[in-house]
């Protein structure tokens, strides 16, 4: 399993956003995600890799690919 596919993961198990809409190039307000789903979603990449993302981080993220571009960078291990 990629990076990828744990961060496609918990976009739909945690936070109910269809598989079918979640790809590198979805943004985050493509799949109706807010500002505070933001920060939970960072709690839960951080909880399901074991790479943590800060707030300030997460405000920085656009889209899938930046994420896991960004945990990737961290030594994010899926």
């Amino acid at each position: 399993m990629t990076v990828y596919d744990k961060v496609k993961e918990v976009l739909v198990e945690k936070f109910g956003v269809e598989e079918g809409d979640v790809s590198p190039e979805a943004t985050f307000e493509d799949l109706d995600l807010d500002s505070l789903d933001l920060v939970e979603f960072a709690l839960a990449a951080e909880e399901e890799l074991g790479v943590g993302i800060s707030d300030e981080e997460a405000e920085q993220l656009e889209s899938v690919q930046d994420t896991v571009k960004l945990l990737e960078q961290k030594g994010a291990q899926a």
